[in-house]
Parts: structure tokens; C-alpha cells; sequence
């Protein structure tokens, strides 16, 4: 439709306005120029449902709550500090899967899987980690069959419902899937519900003056402080540790999964990056953190599968809060738009041989993922840009690498490759991606720490 319509087009689905807008100078005039205009959502009845009424960070309106939340968020989780401060966490996890991955050896591994369960591991354990409130387990744990009800809530969350499109309707839910929104919420509420009881009896006792506070004791905190600048309910807790936890772990594990693909399709990609790991880190080593600023051509390889598979192919919607014009066309308040950054990643205009894989585009220093050139912004741009790339891109690249350099991979003689996909908000691959690995490493004790 893009390439037929143009730059920009609109449709009618029964009495809602949907806007696209497929170009990136366009881009720049909804998300950077006019981003004020354009910085407010307007959520369907799915994700009002999962989102605790739109309490969030994503879905909720540009408002001081907002902003509020998104301060914190950057603050006390997402800082270079924070980070840094919780290198532990994600080292422990990774190290944890390389060990579960070396144990099965020669059987076949869900990558998607694998990649879930450690991004997932180490989100709770940033976000409660310091609690003695999961006696018997890490204290990050968060339960059996998770996964399967997170992916049931995204498939949920991008399925259309004939309710958002006729607002009368919006007090009926015709097709049940705001009531398995709802069944689906339960399962995941009853984990926030029970560590927050379990925070709020030890009233703070659990972690010592020395140590640093995790971000649900600082909420909490924040709850109880009547004067201070930022205030937060148990829903609006609630809501934003759903954003942090599903944003975090379901984008990252889909393009774990992606890259993968991308790099078991082409040999000659994969021996680049294997060349590179063995002379930036060797094979009688083990992979750290500081070692990921140096591996340029995975880097380069990561940022090209997500120009040709962006999480998200058409961003999250935004909304107008008043009548505008944009490239002489009008767009009326409280319309539907949507970037089609899948469009603008594939067009001939900005990319020579765009259906191509081709890393090497990225090799040069001219390219992040914070929405600078137009070109290329997976994660969008603007004020309503995902907030969580700077966790987001640092577990990427730690969890591939160590796969790459721990492990050598093969698809099973039994399964067909492909690399379809299946269309939904998040745009993840249509059939799971099974590898076999062997030992890359020269020495079995690397893999036990």
C-alpha cells in the first residue's frame, strides 16, 4: 500500500480515521516537528485491559504522569549508573544460560526460548531483585508459564476488535478478547500482587543501608510520600512494571530469534562474527560486558536485521490532540496515526538494494537507535520514543555474543528453514527457530561460570 499510495495515505475502518505515513521526511514532521501535537495515544479496549485502564508509560497520554514516570523510569533503572550498578544481574543470568545451553549439547534449542527466559531473569531481578520475598528460589522468580501468557497477551494486544472501531459498541466486548485480556492480566497481577504484599510486611527490612534499593522499593516509597513531586498508586505500579517487564522481554527474545535466523541463512555473516569473536575476546576466555563496544560487525549485523525485520512495523499509534496539517494534507484531532517503519526501512530511496542482508551498511559510526536518521528507527523518534533501548540494546548484544562465542549452530537436518513472519504489534517470526549447538570454547570449565 505504501508503495502504491504514496507518502501518506488514509483509510476509513467503520467510523475510525487511520493515517500512515511511509516516508521519512514525513516521519520527521509527525515525530519531531510537530511531536507535541503528536505525542498522545489512544489505546484500544485490549490494551486498556492489560494496562490497568492506560496507567502506564507507552499507552498513557502526554501528561505530567507521563512525564513523571518516564523520569523516574530513567532515573532509577535506566541510567548509566543503574546499569552499571547492575552489571551482576545480567552477567549471573547470562553465564547461567551458556551453563543450561552447554547441557544441551547436540539436541535441539529454542532460541526464542532460551533468549526469553534470561532477558526475563535479569528485568525482576533489576526490578526486585533485593527481596528476600521468593524464599527457595532466586528472588527474582516470577513462575512457570509466563512466557505463554505474555505471548497470549501481545497476540491479544495486536489483534483487531470490531469494538475499536465502532465506539458505541465500546461498552461490549462482541469478541471475548477483552475477558481473555482480563484472564490473561490475572495470572500476571497475582506475581505483582504477591511481591508487594511481601515488600510492604517487611516494610523496608529486607535490604541493608549499604545497598542499593531496587525499583519496586522505590515506588513503593515514593507511594507513601505524600509531599513528594512524583506520587504513585498501587495500579500505576502495577502498570508500569507490566510495561518495563513485557516491553523488555518480548522485543528483545523476537529479535535474539531474528538475528539468529539471519545469521544461520548467510555463512559467510556468521564466519565474520565468529572471526571477530575469537579475535576481540579468543576462545579461551569468557565473553564480559566490556568486551561488546569492540564487536563492531555483530553490531553491524544486529542493526541490519532490524532494518528488515523492525519489532514493531508500525510503531505504536499516536493521536493528535488537534486539527493539523502535515505535508498539505489534514489531519483531524483524536485520527489514528501510524510511521510505517517497515515501509521506510524497505524503501529503494533510502537503502540500495533494501530485500537485501547486508551488514556492512552499518559500518559505519553514523547509526544508533535513537531516531536520529530517519532512515533507520526500529525504536521510533521523538518524545514518544521506546524508553528502554539503552537495556534493550546492551542484552541484545550480550546475549548473542555469548551464544556465538560459546557455541557453534546448525539447523536440524530434519527442519525447514524459513523466515516468514507473523504480523501483530510485535512482528516475530512465524515458526520457531531450533538450532543444534557444540562447543566452541577450548576449555569445559569456561562453561560452568
Amino acid at each position: 500500500m505504501a508503495h502504491k499510495y504514496g507518502p501518506i495515505f488514509s483509510l476509513w475502518l467503520r467510523s475510525k480515521l487511520y493515517v500512515v505515513v511511509n516516508s521519512m521526511d514525513l516521519v520527521k514532521v509527525v515525530a519531531r516537528d510537530m511531536d507535541q501535537t503528536f505525542a498522545n495515544r489512544s489505546p484500544p479496549l485490549a490494551v486498556l485491559a492489560v494496562t490497568y485502564g492506560g496507567a502506564d508509560i507507552e499507552w498513557s497520554n502526554n501528561n505530567p504522569h507521563w512525564r513523571n514516570m518516564r523520569k523516574l523510569l530513567f532515573s532509577q533503572v535506566l541510567s548509566n549508573a543503574n546499569l552499571k550498578a547492575t552489571q551482576a544481574f545480567r552477567r549471573h543470568e547470562v553465564r547461567k544460560t551458556v551453563n543450561e545451553v552447554y547441557g544441551m549439547i547436540g539436541t535441539k534449542v529454542d532460541i526464542n526460548k532460551i533468549a526469553f527466559e534470561t532477558e526475563v531473569n535479569v528485568v525482576t531481578s533489576m526490578l526486585w531483585g533485593c527481596s528476600k520475598s521468593g524464599e527457595g528460589k532466586d528472588s527474582s522468580y516470577i513462575g512457570d508459564g509466563f512466557r505463554e501468557v505474555e505471548f497470549k497477551i501481545m497476540e491479544l494486544v495486536g489483534a483487531p476488535n470490531i469494538s475499536d472501531f465502532i465506539p458505541m459498541l465500546s461498552r461490549f466486548d462482541l469478541q471475548g478478547r477483552v475477558r481473555d485480556m482480563q484472564r490473561q492480566l490475572k495470572f500476571v497481577d497475582d506475581i505483582f500482587e504477591n511481591m508487594i504484599e511481601s515488600r510492604i510486611k517487611l516494610k523496608g527490612e529486607f535490604i541493608k543501608e549499604d545497598e542499593s534499593k531496587d525499583f519496586l522499593q522505590i515506588l513503593l516509597e515514593l507511594k507513601d510520600q505524600k509531599d513528594a513531586p512524583a506520587s504513585f498508586s498501587i495500579i500505576q505500579i502495577k502498570a508500569l512494571l507490566m510495561d518495563i517487564i513485557v516491553a523488555a522481554t518480548d522485543t528483545t527474545s523476537t529479535m535474539v530469534e531474528w538475528v539468529m535466523a539471519e545469521i544461520l541463512r548467510n555463512p559467510n555473516v556468521m564466519k565474520k562474527v565468529q572471526d571477530e569473536l575469537k579475535e576481540v575476546i579468543g576462545l579461551k576466555n569468557i565473553l564480559e560486558e566490556y568486551h561488546l563496544p569492540k564487536l563492531t560487525y555483530l553490531d553491524a549485523v544486529i542493526k541490519e536485521t532490524f532494518r528488515l525485520h523492525p519489532p514493531l512495523p508500525l510503531l505504536i499509534q499516536r493521536c493528535p490532540d488537534e486539527s493539523c496539517q502535515v505535508a498539505g494534507y489534514s489531519i483531524p484531532k483524536g485520527c489514528i496515526v501510524y510511521m510505517n517503519v517497515w515501509a521506510i526501512h524497505r524503501d529503494p530511496k533510502n537503502w540500495t538494494d533494501p530485500l537485501e542482508f547486508k551488514p556492512e551498511r552499518f559500518l559505519n559510526n553514523n547509526w544508533d537507535y535513537n531516531g536520529n536518521n530517519l532512515k533507520f528507527l526500529p525504536f521510533g523518534s521523538g518524545r514518544r520514543i521506546c524508553p528502554g533501548i539503552p537495556l534493550g540494546e546492551k542484552m541484545l548484544v550480550y546475549i548473542l555474543a555469548s551464544l556465538l562465542h560459546s557455541f557453534e549452530w546448525r539447523l536440524p537436518k530434519d527442519e525447514e528453514f524459513e523466515l516468514s513472519d507473523q504480523f501483530g504489534l510485535v512482528t516475530k517470526k512465524r515458526k520457531p527457530l531450533i538450532a543444534i549447538p557444540s562447543p566452541r570454547l577450548s576449555d569445559h570449565l569456561l562453561y560452568m561460570g
